[in-house]
């Protein structure tokens, strides 16, 4: 997905590798929060999860369910296929949210069911409420029927009139992090992989799609089958309905979309099969069929989500000249990095995205040259390094603590997308491509399908990489990388040629009176701009942003990563002029990072406030529940910061 800290000492890591599990939580069906690791962290336990792996987990999942537009619910049954770890274990424990389990059954080879006990503890507003079930015969199969809720947090519903097409509902489903156990009872735990199979019925009007084998020649008939014969975290199960239609880009490859959207997007993403090219020469097959992308409306929090076979991506990346698309290399990217290979517990999200960000740049670089690649990387690491000003220093490390009473959504920040891919940026320059390719290769084809951890990282490291030089590496060098905050001061920054012209086009537009030559500027692309407009300082004189608003049309910019800088700046700066524009982007976009920042502005002053409380009442029917949670936070703390009168 696009866009902490006590971890065993590295010199015991090195030795040791996987740490040893703690205690597994008690089972008593009052409410009680995922146990926190005690002592020693142990790198694999997942604390933002009831379950008990240890002593049973789900092999399969066999789905039977409805999509109900008008309850705005998704009702039916899980089938599960367990396996018992555990010979004297008698409950099996699964997440839920939200949820409303009508009965609990033990299913026997001969399809013959038997009622089993449950309860559903009281909901902590985190994680949820654990179902216990009373298990003492270890059924291999059990069968839970159930409904969601209308403000089910995983899922969204939006009306036709907030869709792209505005003919027919739309919906679907955002899992990760923890967000799967409120549409699925499930061991919401990455820590367990597991196949799955669904019979999905809906009104026939429109098409659904899963994180499975979707046939691109499937008929729009309202009953639906799939498959996903892969094992994969519950974070990745995924669900989609809406008036969808497909465009092929190769044999393997192509773009669901509204109709509407589906051509732009198609040529927008036309370079997937040569991306997908790409990254299997350096880390080798693709090992999960098709990949193809679906197109969500505008309010899809975030950039994009790695379902496997059917990456959700957002419509806002889409800007006609492929200069976003690096999106669709970082979502590609987690077939190795993430679904492949995943992080066993949240606290190590920066096995998936770190792992990414890198794999990302070298996808990026295959394609569209090294310079683009440097661009990017240079913009990660200037906003990471802003970023972590206002992080306290346990939120700096890769190797996060215990998140204990944390929303994992809230403790993911750019730590583990840019600097994980800045630690591995380091690795690869002391050993050279040549060592680090096929030590990365191999993390990945011996981990393959499994869960991970950043002990088991080292370990492998240790083993793998660094007997190739000795010298290549100290262990406080590393330690500096996993457990310390902020970026090491050893670390070597990404240095792009073309910036240094933006630079120089910016300092003397500050120093004249003269915008940037559209000799010069014609040929800058959206990384060009973003460097342009985040030199431009905290605030400047609004007759100089008049000036550039002028020439270059920044206010009203299609381009989300252009407005979630410029608006922000002309907040600061008073350029009351890029108001109306500012509120009519957050009240038509969604996506966390494009909104945010601009919320984060307006909340700084009293009538700034009043504004933004005024757009998020309009924004908030078309909202992901995820949005939503996160503006009504910040809201609330404006207003509680504010003087009283």
């Amino acid at each position: 997905m696009r866009s902490s800290f006590l971890m065993l000492p590295l010199a015991v890591a090195l030795v040791a590798g996987c740490a040893k599990e703690p205690a597994a939580p008690t089972t008593d069906p009052v409410a009680q929060k995922p146990a926190a690791a005690v002592n020693t962290v142990s790198r694999s336990h997942d604390e933002s999860s009831y379950a008990e792996p240890d002593k049973v987990v789900i092999k399969g999942l066999a789905l039977d369910l409805k999509v109900d537009f008008d309850a705005k619910q998704i009702g039916g049954s899980a089938t599960y296929t367990l396996e018992w770890k555990d010979k004297a274990a008698q409950q099996l424990l699964l997440d839920t949210r939200e949820l409303t389990v009508e009965k609990v059954e033990a299913v026997a080879a001969d399809g013959a069911a038997t009622p089993l006990q449950f309860a559903l503890a009281p909901a902590d507003k985190v994680f949820g409420s654990k179902l216990s079930i009373e298990t003492p015969a270890q059924p291999t199969s059990v069968r839970i029927t159930y409904h969601t809720a209308p403000t089910a947090s995983g899922l969204q519903w939006l009306e036709p009139s907030m869709t792209e097409g505005k003919n027919l509902p739309f919906m679907f489903s955002q899992s990760q992090a923890i967000h799967a156990r409120s549409w699925v009872p499930l061991q919401d735990t990455p820590s367990v992989r597991f196949t799955y199979s669904a019979h999905v019925t809906s009104r026939p009007d429109v098409m659904v799609l899963m994180s499975a084998d979707n046939d691109p020649k499937a008929a729009r008939d309202g009953d639906y089958a799939f498959k996903m014969p892969q094992p994969i975290p519950s974070y990745l199960l995924a669900i989609a309905a809406g008036d969808l239609v497909f465009e092929p880009i190769s044999e393997r490859s192509g773009v669901w979309a509204e109709p509407s959207m589906v051509n732009k997007a198609a040529k927008e993403f036309e370079d997937t099969e040569k991306m997908i090219g790409a990254a299997e020469n350096l880390y080798g097959e693709y090992r999960w069929g098709r990949y193809d992308m679906l197109v969500l409306p505008p309010s899809f929090p975030f950039g994009g989500m790695e379902n496997p076979r059917l990456t959700f991506a957002t419509p806002t990346v889409i800007v006609g000249d492929k200069s976003l698309v690096s999106l669709v290399a970082h979502e590609l990217a987690h077939s190795w990095s993430g679904n492949l290979v995943t992080n066993a517990s949240w606290k190590d999200i920066w096995l998936n995205e770190g792992f990414t960000t890198y794999v990302q740049g070298r996808i990026t670089e295959a394609l569209y040259g090294t310079e683009m690649a440097e661009m990017e990387r240079e913009i990660d690491q200037t906003d990471l390094l802003n970023e972590v000003k206002d992080m306290s220093p346990a939120d700096q490390a890769l190797a996060l603590p215990p998140l204990n009473e944390r929303d994992p959504d809230e403790a993911l920040s750019n730590v583990a997308y840019v600097k994980g891919a800045w630690f591995l940026q380091f690795l690869e320059q002391r050993f050279g491509r040549a060592v680090f390719d096929p030590f990365l290769r191999g993390w990945f084809n011996d981990h393959a399908f499994q869960s991970a951890n950043t002990d088991q990282f080292v370990a492998y490291m240790t083993k793998n990489l660094l007997p190739k030089n000795p010298q290549a590496v100290t262990e406080a060098e590393l330690k500096a990388w996993l457990e310390e905050p902020g970026i090491p001061a050893f670390a070597q920054k990404a240095r792009s040629r073309n910036f240094a012209v933006v630079d120089t086009a910016r300092i003397a537009f500050l120093g004249s009176e003269s915008v940037p030559s559209s000799q010069v500027t014609n040929e800058w692309g959206t990384q060009e701009w973003v460097r342009f407009i985040d030199g431009l300082g905290q605030t400047m004189p609004v007759e100089k942003l008049a000036q550039l608003d002028k020439a270059y049309h920044f206010t009203g910019t299609p381009n989300g990563e252009i407005a979630m800088r410029w608006y922000p700046l002309t907040i600061r700066s008073g350029y009351a002029e890029a108001q109306t524009a500012a509120g009519e982007f957050i009240q038509k976009v969604g996506r966390r990072k494009l909104v945010l920042p601009i919320y984060a502005e307006l909340l700084k002053t009293p009538e700034g406030l009043a504004f933004a409380k005024d757009v998020f009442a309009k924004a908030k029917p078309g909202y992901h529940p995820i949005t939503t949670a996160s503006v009504e936070d910040m809201i609330a703390k404006a207003e509680a910061a504010a003087p009283k009168q």
